[in-house]
């Protein structure tokens, strides 16, 4: 056995995926969600469930102390299935604040846990829009930007900061491109930038293998986020997939 693994998200469409090459490499897996009636489907698929609100820092913190694991993986978004239009106002400042706020609480969990890595899902549409593309990490994002757009930037710049510059841990980012596949409601890539969602649980799965630290695109080929920089370090590829037992699990 491993070490011990807290994945914030567990029960969602990346954390569903991610869970089984977590199982499958030996890592003891603790999967937080805020709604108890997920936690019978993360003990089927061999995840010690943690019903724990992001927001209620002093819980979390006790949970995190008691698991202490060696790594945080932190998948948590709150948006509507399929982004649906008609929620997605609302959604889009919950998320900006679970981005900002909610992170720092888990970031302060980790480190009063004595965790030593933090793994972070942000996105690759983020980036102030240039005419040198495709963008590479070392682009500026659209902190700038106004209305929706720019409330989910920010959100966005503050989990990446928090992230990558909180000194106790060791940070990675990795922006995930417009997701589709099982569990996203989208069943064919979308927008300028797609990637699957099992290639995107593959690659918080490198990171975390490999160590790797820094801030990483993870998109399709030839999209507007260039995935170079994850291909040569995480050793990632956009066509990588479950195989056909870990999904059944």
């Amino acid at each position: 056995m491993k070490d011990a693994i807290w994945l914030a998200g567990a029960a969602g469409a990346i954390g569903t995926a991610l869970v089984p090459l977590l199982i499958d490499a030996g890592y003891a897996v603790f999967g937080s969600t805020r709604k108890p009636e997920r936690a019978r489907a993360l003990e089927a698929a061999g995840v010690t469930p943690v019903i724990v609100d992001v927001f209620d820092a002093d819980a979390l913190r006790a949970a995190l102390v008691r698991v202490a694991p060696r790594a945080v993986i932190h998948q948590l978004t709150d948006l509507p299935f399929a982004l649906d239009a008609a929620k997605m106002a609302q959604a889009t400042a919950a998320n900006a604040r679970l981005r900002d706020e909610g992170t720092r609480h888990l970031v302060a969990a980790a480190v009063a846990a004595g965790s030593a890595r933090l793994i972070a899902q942000s996105i690759a549409w983020a980036y102030r829009d240039t005419p040198a593309k495709p963008y590479d990490e070392t682009q500026p994002l659209d902190v700038e930007a106004e209305g929706a757009r720019g409330i989910s930037v920010r959100g966005v710049a503050s989990l990446e900061r928090q992230t990558l510059h909180t000194p106790a841990l060791a940070g990675t980012v990795l922006r995930y491109g417009q997701i589709w596949g099982p569990r996203t409601g989208f069943d064919a890539p979308v927008g300028a930038s797609p990637v699957h969602v099992e290639a995107a649980a593959f690659a918080a799965f490198y990171a975390l293998e490999r160590g790797a630290s820094g801030a990483f695109n993870i998109a399709d080929d030839h999209a507007d986020a260039d995935n170079a920089k994850a291909k040569r370090e995480l050793g990632w590829s956009p066509a990588l997939r479950l195989a056909r037992d870990e999904v059944r699990r």
